[in-house]
């Protein structure tokens, strides 16, 4: 048994089915209208077919070149309809993707151009520290240099940088200490030589504003100083250093060392 011919349920028809159904009731009903009129009906009227010929008459129709064509051009625009649809959705999807696309390349346009500037702004702040930096250390270097005292080229001078050169290595001493046993070893000469005592006798005279032999002056010769005996400032800070060692400083030097 058919589904349509259970009692109670009707077949469903889909779009096409509908529009050829009623294309084709359409046509079945003209075709009938001209077969039920005679060709002479403009004379007197003739005897009518009954009608119960209808049905025949109808499914003459249904067969008929016209209906076909009907149900064809039916199918054939459901089927134009369904393609445009589909061809409208592809379009929306591809403007959608098109759209999306360009909102990432301008995302990413954004982000590159955000980057290039940090690193542009980092590269300057890195370079105004640096000129920074350079600034403080000229400026500390001149402050240095205007803060370096100038001694004078005597033995108040000579002292004066020789106690400045002692602080600086840590050599204990004060400018009494040393102007008292420089006036009594050289007077204040800073070419002064002993040639008369033990160490002149042994080949090693004392020489310089504190009498120092060539040895201990080797031996305590501070850094940064000239390394010629007959310097004043090298001579009194060597000395000094040897005091320092032996006396525990040139202060308690009060006679020949």
């Amino acid at each position: 048994m058919s589904v349509s011919s259970i009692p109670g349920r009707r077949r469903r028809l889909n779009k096409t089915q509908k529009l050829s159904v009623a294309g084709i009731s359409a046509i079945a009903v003209a075709s009938l209208s001209f077969s039920l009129v005679p060709a002479n009906a403009e004379g007197k009227p003739e005897a009518q077919t009954p009608a119960s010929a209808a049905p025949v008459v109808l499914a003459s129709v249904a067969g008929s070149p016209q209906v076909k064509a009907v149900q064809a051009s039916i199918i054939e625009q459901h089927s134009t309809a369904e393609q445009l649809v589909k061809a409208a959705d592809l379009a929306r999807a591809k403007e959608a993707a098109a759209v999306k696309a360009k909102a990432e390349a301008a995302a990413k346009a954004k982000a590159a151009a955000a980057a290039e500037a940090k690193a542009r702004a980092e590269a300057a702040a890195r370079a105004k520290a640096k000129a920074a930096a350079e600034r403080a250390g000229t400026q500390a270097a001149s402050r240095s240099e205007a803060r370096t005292p100038v001694y004078s080229n005597n033995l108040d001078g000579w002292i004066s940088q020789a106690l400045a050169i002692m602080r600086a290595h840590g050599i204990p001493g004060s400018y009494d200490g040393l102007h008292r046993n420089i006036m009594r070893e050289s007077t204040g000469n800073p070419n002064a030589v002993n040639g008369w005592d033990i160490n002149a006798q042994n080949g090693t005279p004392s020489c310089g504003l504190l009498q120092v032999i060539q040895p201990t002056f080797n031996a305590y010769h501070v850094p940064g100083t000239s390394t010629n005996i007959y310097d004043p400032v090298a001579n009194i800070t060597a000395a000094a250093n040897y005091a320092a060692d032996r006396y525990g400083s040139i202060d308690n030097v009060n006679s020949a060392y």
